[in-house]
């Protein structure tokens, strides 16, 4: 019997398609940050950050003069760009430093109020429109956040915490710069000139103290530049594509990713009350999808 389907709503394939890219993205830059733990003992924070960004670069690079040649990456808003790549250098900066003392999964859970920020900056800066339900949702994902942290918020006030905080204000304000810059300028022009502009920055202020790579870690750097390559556009993509207040609740997976790799490279297992703030933060990203493929009858 012959049926027929249903138009695609093509801003609704859009937004599938932006968190189908932004799930990749996190899984991608969790990999990227395992490397980037792995060499922070052994490496100052600004040498790492730009062995992160010049290991990407070239297949940036090379992505970039394939798909569009050179004219669109000349063709830019300058200073967003190097607003952009400062705000780079810092968050990388400090992530890092971060990632010297806490685990995977601990950094991230303090970095999850970048989702908060990014929600409420795309009111005022975007104009988008966030509704009761996922401002319900995203404060739902910061109880189990609080959970994870204890109540004490112990996480809050070492300088690790702090620099992870000071990592997810920077995220939070690159991310709405990626909105602005997605309206005149390309995703090639994006990726391929925070990446020299972070190499560039980070490897300015590590230069004094610059030490020589052991042959041991190259391999780290090799895989941390092809990960962060393809998280980096997936990213860019994912934002051009679709909301800021729709894609911010998807970095909660990275807590999965950060639990795994803690387990399976340095064998740090998360506790019963860590394991409930897990489960309170992906609910809320779930729920938050629902919304969105249920059909739009009331308000998100």
């Amino acid at each position: 019997m012959a049926t027929t389907s249903d138009p695609v709503d093509p801003r609704r394939a859009r937004r599938w398609r932006a968190v189908g890219l932004m799930l990749l993205c996190v899984g991608l830059f969790s990999l990227m940050d395992a490397g980037l733990k792995t060499l922070s003992p052994h490496y100052p924070p600004f040498q790492v950050a730009t062995l992160r960004a010049a290991s990407s670069l070239p297949w940036l690079l090379a992505w970039a003069l394939a798909s569009t040649g050179l004219a669109p990456l000349l063709r830019v808003r300058w200073s967003l760009h190097l607003l952009r790549g400062g705000i780079g250098v810092g968050m990388m900066g400090a992530f890092v430093y971060a990632l010297r003392s806490l685990p995977l999964a601990t950094a991230y859970t303090i970095f999850f109020v970048a989702p908060l920020l990014i929600t409420a900056l795309s009111v005022p800066f975007l104009g988008e429109r966030v509704g009761p339900r996922r401002w319900t949702a995203i404060a739902i994902g910061l109880v189990g956040v609080l959970v994870v942290l204890r109540p004490s918020g112990a996480g809050f006030v070492s300088l690790a915490g702090l620099a992870v905080l000071l990592a997810a204000v920077g995220y939070a304000a690159s991310a709405i710069t990626v909105r602005v810059l997605a309206r005149s300028d390309s995703t090639q022009a994006m990726v391929v000139w925070l990446m020299l502009l972070m190499a560039l920055g980070a490897g300015l202020l590590a230069w004094p103290d610059w030490r020589p790579v052991h042959g041991e870690h190259l391999w780290v750097v090799l895989g941390i530049g092809i990960a962060g390559a393809a998280g980096q556009y997936a990213i860019t993509e994912a934002f051009r594509l679709g909301e800021a207040s729709l894609l911010a609740p998807l970095e909660y997976t990275a807590l999965v990713w950060g639990v795994l790799l803690d387990a399976a490279l340095w064998g740090v297992l998360p506790d019963a009350v860590t394991w409930l703030g897990a489960a309170i933060i992906v609910g809320s990203g779930l729920y938050l999808l629902r919304r969105e493929a249920a059909p739009a009858v009331l308000p998100p």
